[in-house]
């Protein structure tokens, strides 16, 4: 008599990222119609700066537009971050929780600089420069998240089980953020000049101490 083959039944889902992700897109959809024109000139700022002269207003870090394409950068960035820790076996791939983990993570990362960043801006005076500073990373940020998000849907349904491809990655994404300073130092060299001291100050301890720290603590975990 044949013996039955039981075949094992397959109990992950990754239906949570695909709701995810068209609800992502159902935001950027809703961004293009109702903001049609600022839409445009937001995906041209990959060429263009006129984006930013446009809407250089401090309010505008604070509009709908600008906290929507947040948003989307928030899920670009936690997909991207969950397949990564995944292919070090930190976190499980197929796993909503530990997605949203990852999520609020983030979230509170960079909220948390963006507060502290506030506080040293008020010691030293210097409040307005803060503001235009902080809309032009926002704007560049969130656009870098824009251009990350197919990366991460593709790579999320055909995954690269490979570490080197995530280490691949993690220095094309550092190698992306180190052009977008320079860009942002090209283009606004007189107003980072005038405030020299608090650019250094922040970039020391917002920018290059907070992800050695994230990093070493990967590691040790890893390990």
């Amino acid at each position: 008599m044949k013996e039955l083959e039981f075949i094992p039944r397959l109990t992950q889902s990754t239906d949570w990222a695909t709701l995810i992700f068209l609800a992502t897109f159902i935001l950027l959809a809703v961004n293009k119609n109702v903001f049609s024109v600022r839409f445009s000139e937001y995906i041209k700022l990959i060429y263009s700066d006129k984006y930013i002269k446009i809407y250089r207003d401090t309010s505008n870090l604070k509009s709908w537009f600008t906290i929507s394409m947040f948003i989307v950068q928030l899920i670009s960035f936690s997909f991207i971050v969950h397949i990564i820790l995944s292919t070090f076996s930190i976190i499980d791939f197929h796993s909503f929780l530990d997605f949203i983990k990852v999520f609020n993570f983030i979230a509170f990362f960079i909220l948390a600089k963006y507060l502290i960043e506030k506080i040293i801006a008020v010691c030293f005076n210097l409040e307005d420069f803060a503001e235009h500073y902080n809309l032009l990373k926002v704007n560049y940020r969130t656009y870098l998240g824009l251009l990350l998000l197919p990366v991460s849907i593709v790579w999320f349904y055909y995954p690269v089980n490979s570490q080197y491809f995530a280490y691949g990655l993690i220095f094309i994404i550092i190698a992306i953020n180190i052009g977008l300073y320079f860009v942002i130092l090209k283009n606004y060299e007189k107003l980072i000049l005038s405030n020299i001291f608090y650019f250094i100050l922040y970039l020391c301890t917002l920018e290059i101490a907070p992800y050695l720290i994230l990093f070493k603590w990967v590691d040790i975990y890893k390990s």
